[in-house]
């Protein structure tokens, strides 16, 4: 049995740390695994027995420090591949990439296999893409439209599509574990869900969401995800809408919450592939995203769920300023709420397509790429 070591910055929250743990979990049975992280500090996903190497090299600030913590990493992890004899390290995200790298070509000339997880754009740093295509072994992309352009642009032939997978009968059945406690006894839920970050996009959310809850005043807003979210709740109140919005925070299990939803609207500017999404496409929510550079086209495909155009990148909290893309997708949302036969038929799309991105042929790529 081969030995796998999973390269992660951290298993604290995070769409690239959350595939890093569910990949552990379904490779098991195949691979002797092993996950190594920087930092162990408030472990969030179940790893499920799979053993955990702290290599104690956190994120540092200051230039100069983190140019030594990246050396720091390289040098432990190469220490950690020689000592468990690896025979594939698998990194997630660009910070474990480096290192990876670094520590699989640099700090020796014969090392196990180098695979590097490619998760969004951002991810395609000149500098870095063209150290990852001469000395990876395998460049993993989480969308097929990121192998493009990295064969495109790099004239690199070690690129492959792995998308992550879902565990669609788990998500459905751990979302009938709890109820889920919100401000509202009635109303119809637009839902999304993620860390506080620009790139959400959340002002463009709440501005649509503001304009549909004018059309439509049952309407409700559910946003799911770590932050404390202070600008965005006084947008809120600017915008008259604060009593109809819910800010739930990080929750360890967001399935109970996401069911609550009737339709799923994600507005960010750049993804790599949105995990919430699928997970609220699972358990039936209409789905509605902007056509961002990757990910919500490809999840979609023409027909599983509706695209709207990408908005401005620059956060703007004007109550008074909306965008003429913004008031498009409300029109779009309020639509789509206000046709009930509309709704059923990209619920059912949406369960359908979620199904397609499985456990089982996730592990098979990974079998025959690991060879």
């Amino acid at each position: 049995m081969k030995r796998l070591l999973l390269i992660a910055p951290s298993l604290h929250q995070g769409g690239l740390e959350k595939v890093c743990a569910m990949t552990a979990v379904a490779l098991q049975p195949y691979f002797e695994v092993k996950i190594a992280v920087f930092d162990s500090a408030n472990i969030d996903f179940d790893v499920e027995g799979t053993p955990v190497i702290d290599l104690k090299a956190p994120s540092r600030p200051g230039k100069l420090a983190k140019v030594l913590n990246v050396l720091r990493r390289a040098h432990r992890l190469n220490r950690l591949k020689k000592r468990e004899k690896i025979d594939i390290a698998y990194s997630f995200g660009n910070t474990a990439n480096l290192a990876n790298v670094l520590a699989g070509r640099f700090f020796t000339k014969r090392g196990p296999k180098c695979w590097l997880g490619v998760r969004s754009y951002m991810d395609l740093d000149g500098g870095r893409i063209k150290l990852y295509c001469k000395y990876a072994d395998r460049l993993l992309c989480c969308s097929e439209t990121l192998k493009q352009m990295i064969e495109e642009k790099y004239a690199c032939g070690r690129a492959y599509t792995l998308q992550n997978f879902f565990d669609i009968g788990q998500i459905q059945a751990r979302a009938e574990e709890v109820e889920a406690r919100l401000p509202w006894q009635d109303g119809r839920i637009i839902v999304s869900m993620g860390r506080e970050d620009v790139v959400k996009g959340y002002w463009h959310l709440l501005k649509i969401f503001s304009l549909v809850h004018e059309a439509l005043p049952d309407t409700r807003l559910l946003l799911i995800g770590k932050g404390e979210f202070t600008a965005y709740r006084k947008l809120a109140a600017d915008l008259g809408i604060a009593d109809a919005v819910c800010f739930a925070g990080l929750q360890k299990n967001p399935y109970p919450y996401l069911k609550k939803g009737s339709l799923y609207l994600l507005t960010s500017y750049w993804e790599g592939f949105p995990n919430a999404l699928v997970e609220a496409m699972a358990l039936g929510l209409a789905a509605v995203a902007t056509d961002c550079l990757t990910g919500p086209a490809e999840i979609f495909d023409g027909k599983y769920g509706i695209l709207v155009p990408n908005m401005e990148k620059e956060p703007n909290f004007d109550a008074s300023h909306i965008e003429e893309e913004e008031r498009c997708t409300a029109k779009r949302v309020i639509a789509l709420l206000q046709d009930e036969e509309e709704m059923a038929h990209y619920s059912r799309l949406s369960v359908e397509r979620a199904g397609d991105f499985s456990k089982e042929e996730y592990i098979r790529k990974i079998k025959e790429l690991a060879g």
